[in-house]
C-alpha cells in the first residue's frame, strides 16, 4: 500500500493508467500503489484456474492476475468497504476480463462460510498495522489496521477456501512479514517462495513476498529471492522492470 513509489506516466487524477486497463481508485482509500503490483506481477499464475483475492480494493492485483494467466477461469475478489468494491466491480467491468473477474462486497469470514468451490491461488494485500492511533476515518483504518481481518483471521480464510495444493500469495512489510511467517507456521502453512524486496542497494530490506502452501515442506533456503526496486541514482533496476514491463506504460 506504499504509494510513493508509483510516480510514473500511467498515474493520472482520479487513478492509473496501464497498458492493458485503467484503474480508478477515487471512491478507494488505499489507491493504486507499488505492494499491488509486487503482488500482482509476482504471484504464480501457472495452472491457476480459480482465484481469490481477499481484501481487493480497486482490483487492481485480480486485473494483473486476469492478464497474467490465459488459462484462468475465474477471479474472485472480495473488499469489505461498499465503496470500494462498487469501483473494483467498475473496474473490472471496463477492463477486457470482465467476463473472468467478479467483485463481492463482502466480509471474508462470512463469505468462507458460504463458498463450497476452492480456489488454486488466493492472494491478499492485507492491513498489516496494530490498532493504536486512530486514522482520520474508519474506511481508512479498516484498510490499514488488523482490527477487522486479524493476520489470524486472514490465514483460516485461506485455509478453508484453498485447494489441497493450492497457494497463498501475500505481501507486507518485512518485518510485520517475519511476524505473519510465524503465525502462518503454527497454523501448518509452509512457506514455499520468498522475495526480500528493498527500495535500492543501500537501503534496508522494507517489504517481503511470500507463498505459502498447505502440502509442500518448507525449503525457504532454495527459494528465498532479493528484489531492488531502483539502482541508488534513482531509476528502476532492470529486474524490477523486467517485472513490471507488461503493465507499465512506457517499459
Amino acid at each position: 500500500m506504499n504509494q510513493k513509489k508509483v510516480k510514473k506516466a500511467g498515474l493520472r487524477k482520479g487513478g492509473f493508467t496501464f497498458k492493458q486497463f485503467f484503474v480508478a481508485h477515487d471512491k478507494c482509500e488505499m489507491k493504486v500503489g507499488t505492494d499491488g503490483v509486487l503482488l500482482g506481477a509476482w504471484a504464480p499464475v501457472e495452472n491457476v484456474k480459480r482465484a481469490l483475492d481477499i481484501g481487493t480494493g480497486s482490483g487492481l492485483v485480480a486485473l494483473m492476475l486476469a492478464q497474467r494467466a490465459n488459462q484462468i477461469e475465474c477471479i474472485d475478489g472480495i473488499e469489505l468497504d461498499e465503496n470500494a468494491a462498487s469501483q473494483a466491480a467498475e473496474n473490472a467491468q471496463g477492463s477486457p476480463w470482465h467476463s473472468l473477474i467478479h467483485i463481492y462486497h463482502n466480509d471474508i469470514y462470512h463469505y468462507a462460510e458460504k463458498i463450497k468451490n476452492k480456489y488454486d491461488l488466493i492472494v491478499s494485500n492485507p492491513p498489516y498495522f496494530e490498532p493504536a492511533i486512530a486514522c482520520r476515518n474508519d474506511v481508512r483504518e479498516q484498510a490499514r489496521y488488523t482490527k477487522t481481518l486479524t493476520h489470524e483471521g486472514l490465514l483460516d480464510s485461506a485455509q478453508s477456501l484453498i485447494t489441497d495444493d493450492g497457494l497463498f500469495c501475500v505481501v507486507l512489510p518485512y518485518a510485520i512479514g517475519e511476524q505473519f511467517i510465524e503465525i502462518a507456521e503454527k497454523k501448518e502453512w509452509n512457506i514455499v517462495k520468498r522475495v526480500n524486496i528493498k527500495d535500492s542497494a543501500d537501503k534496508p530490506y522494507h517489504r517481503i513476498l511470500l507463498a505459502f502452501q498447505r502440502q509442500s515442506e518448507s525449503c525457504i533456503e532454495c527459494n528465498i529471492e532479493e528484489l531492488i526496486i531502483r539502482h541508488n541514482e534513482g531509476h528502476y533496476t532492470d529486474k524490477f522492470q523486467s517485472w513490471v514491463t507488461d503493465f507499465y506504460l512506457y517499459y
